[in-house]
């Protein structure tokens, strides 16, 4: 077993222990290396001024793959095994690159202090940019190489600037000739570290330091033997929301595990109609997945957080967090997934809408884990409505979240399920409302009255994102919402 956390900057090893391994990689890249282009604003992954390109082993095809993440909520435990570049290692032969002198050109900075983030941002956009139009397993893909003024803003979605501008830095990245782009595979050829991951990537790691201690297992059973031993660990994959209470001072844990390489918990599968979501699988691949697929629900995805919080979290994470305002709950609640655990007596399926006893509070033994979550797809004749309030639509934590799923025969509703977020301590399925509306006619009137119901059903508080009679109304509201959104030309003339 290793007792380091082995990782790339710009190409150069490390090899990180004791202390040096529980610190953010944000602190790592400026107090110890002196790589201080990596800025820190916020420390909560909301301002991209920390953004690095993270990469991690293609083990599918023998290459690095470059995504970018906050640096300031990636701690060096999660880093096992990965290359680390930031806008320092992007210069070509000692110059600036194309998208670094092309912020110069169109005058893209003026403090300065957001531009590096915002340059890693629109470095990620060219790397996904296949200019062999095909991917690692030798398929087709869909990704085109013109750089659009709205790839540009989506992929930018995470980075804040408060004195230049957007207009100039947008202006910025359209500029850029993507052939001119000099890829990273080009910039560090990937056989040294490829070569190198292979070799360590599936070795666990435990790691002490003076005040805590992590490990890296790298397979189920080693992960539940140690949340066996010890049940107070915390668990970490992506990190978005533990490191950010890590960098608030809100928890110190004595013991952490880290999930970043157990086998098998990368895969995403169908498996008839159901879809197995492994725990390390991130709402980024995700999101592409159902971007087709069912792009209700792509949508909740793409506004879930920025780029750089979707290529880290997870889906078992958000779930395991269990906040009564978790965008995917919802979603889980009305389809009747189910999460799968690991534990010392083996596996085991529960319902999500069962999964939770109290606020952020599971029904799992201290010994489980969540390997997988497994999401029926909805019929074709499912009509399904998700909604996210906030007062922002990118980047902001819900005030109020609805999933609404029935199917109709004729004029007549069946099937119909609901769930609610932010309107208690846990996200609601609301059996009342389902109850009236089943059997009755799909009809404005009977969605005002299964409205009304709804609002009885739930028990809201007043908080800074929004009033108890705030949200009452929300629950009501959104009813009528979803019928206007649902039905057809015929019955929406006759209102």
């Amino acid at each position: 077993m290793r007792d380091f956390v082995l990782l790339y900057v710009n190409g150069v090893e490390h090899r990180v222990a004791g202390d040096e391994a529980f610190v953010p990689l944000s602190d790592f890249l400026r107090y110890s290396l002196s790589q201080c282009g990596t800025k820190v604003v916020c420390a909560e992954g909301d301002c991209g001024a920390c953004s690095v390109l993270l990469g991690r082993l293609n083990a599918a095809c023998d290459r690095i793959e470059y995504v970018p993440v906050n640096a300031c909520i990636q701690y060096m435990y999660q880093l096992d095994c990965t290359h680390i570049v930031t806008v320092e290692g992007l210069k070509v032969d000692g110059d600036l690159n194309t998208i670094q002198q092309s912020m110069v050109d169109c005058h893209g900075a003026q403090c300065g202090y957001c531009t590096p983030g915002f340059i890693v941002a629109m470095c990620s956009l060219f790397e996904a940019c296949d200019k062999s139009g095909e991917s690692c397993q030798s398929e087709k893909t869909e990704k085109p190489c013109a750089i659009t003024r709205e790839a540009v803003s989506d992929a930018l979605t995470g980075n804040l600037c408060r004195c230049t501008g957007y207009e100039s830095i947008i202006k910025a990245a359209m500029s850029v000739d993507e052939k001119e782009y000099k890829r990273l595979e080009n910039l560090y050829p990937p056989a040294t570290f490829v070569g190198a991951f292979k070799k360590h990537c599936d070795e666990p790691v435990f790691v002490k330091g003076s005040d805590a201690e992590f490990f890296k297992p790298t397979d189920v059973k080693s992960a539940v033997e140690y949340r066996s031993n010890n049940p107070a660990c915390v668990i970490v994959s992506g990190g978005t929301d533990v490191c950010v209470n890590l960098n608030k001072g809100r928890i110190e844990p004595g013991k952490l595990m880290v999930l970043t390489h157990v086998a098998g918990l990368e895969e995403l599968k169908t498996n008839g109609k159901v879809l197995e979501v492994g725990a390390r699988v991130s709402l980024r691949r995700l999101e592409e997945f159902f971007q087709k697929s069912l792009p209700e629900f792509h949508h909740i995805l793409r506004i879930f957080g920025s780029p750089q919080i979707r290529y880290a979290g997870t889906l078992a994470g958000n779930i395991a967090n269990g906040s009564p305002i978790a965008d995917s709950l919802p979603f889980l609640f009305v389809t009747g997934s189910e999460v799968e655990v690991a534990g010392v007596k083996g596996e085991r399926r529960i319902k999500v809408s069962e999964l939770y006893s109290g606020y952020r509070k599971m029904v799992l033994s201290e010994d489980e884990i969540i390997v997988r979550v497994h999401i029926p797809m909805p019929s074709q004749s499912t009509i399904l409505k998700l909604y996210k309030v906030s007062k922002r639509e990118h980047l902001d934590i819900s005030s109020f979240t609805a999933a609404i799923s029935l199917e109709r025969n004729g004029e007549k509703i069946a099937n119909a399920r609901v769930a609610y977020g932010g309107v208690a301590a846990v996200v609601l399925k609301l059996p009342k409302t389902e109850e009236f509306l089943n059997g009755k006619t799909f009809s404005l009137d009977t969605f005002r009255q299964a409205g009304a119901i709804a609002a009885k059903e739930v028990t809201p508080i007043s908080d800074v994102r929004g009033s108890k009679d705030y949200r009452l109304q929300l629950a009501a509201n959104i009813m009528e919402k979803f019928f206007f959104e649902s039905a057809d030309e015929k019955e929406l003339a006759c209102l």
